[in-house]
């Protein structure tokens, strides 16, 4: 069983867009269903640096630091006390090999290897990367904002705070693709911060074929800094078998 993981969220980027219910139906596996605020469903690109990476209860001086990537569209499924809420990362890619080897193995989540180019200042704040097999590039340009504007699907920033707080474990396949092995984020520092997205370019959610033209637009921004955060191991979710 993997221990508990403690680590510091350098800084989190929240890139959000908002999808037409049944396109992003059409991306999820059997229990989830999307997660609809109002009309729309939410997914995302999740753009993060951990540091100080280590077991709970090693000193921090023994953490390593990564650069990573999710790609995630908001879920809510059945459970034995009702609904519950998280999200499926249909895609994860990291800058660490180490992320690489043991994704899926030792902690949920197959993570592909990718090269990250980041530039950062107080404000503003540059992120991209392209996977070594070329399947994917994303390049994000945004600045930090005071204020949260611009959304059609969260009325102000405590609103979205809320929702992407509720919605912190993330599925994804197993390697044997015959179950969702889920990881939860935990912190009592969870703050989020308003920005503004200059650029954005994503594979993943410019591939017609996943989202047609219109289907998905981007919506609103958030950034976190400076967060410890502890990663836990979930129950994993049967994909029911096909008839």
């Amino acid at each position: 069983m993997m221990p508990q993981i403690s680590s510091v969220i350098e800084r989190r980027l929240l890139v959000n867009y908002r999808v037409e219910p049944d396109v992003a139906a059409n991306l999820l596996p059997a229990p989830l269903r999307p997660h609809l605020v109002g009309d729309w469903a939410v997914a995302g690109i999740c753009l993060i640096r951990l540091g100080q990476v280590r077991p709970v209860g090693l000193p921090s001086s023994v953490g390593v630091r990564s650069e990573n990537a999710a790609h995630r569209i908001a879920v809510e499924w059945d459970g034995p006390e009702g609904v519950e809420s998280g999200v499926y990362i249909p895609r994860r890619d990291s800058g660490s090999p180490l992320n690489v080897l043991l994704g899926g193995r030792l902690f949920p989540g197959m993570h592909s290897f990718a090269r990250f180019d980041v530039e950062e200042s107080r404000h503003d704040l540059h992120v991209a990367y392209t996977s070594r097999d070329n399947s994917t590039q994303v390049s994000v340009d945004v600045r930090a904002v005071d204020e949260f504007e611009g959304s059609t699907v969260f009325p102000d920033l405590a609103a979205a705070s809320d929702f992407f707080r509720h919605g912190s474990t993330g599925f994804s396949a197993s390697r044997d693709g015959r179950r969702l092995d889920g990881l939860e984020l935990n912190t009592d520092k969870w703050q989020v911060h308003p920005a503004h997205t200059h650029t954005v370019r994503s594979t993943f959610f410019d591939d017609r074929t996943r989202f047609p033209r219109g289907s998905a637009t981007l919506d609103c921004t958030l950034l976190m800094r400076d967060v410890p955060a502890t990663w836990n191991v979930t129950a994993p979710m049967q994909i029911p078998a096909m008839a």
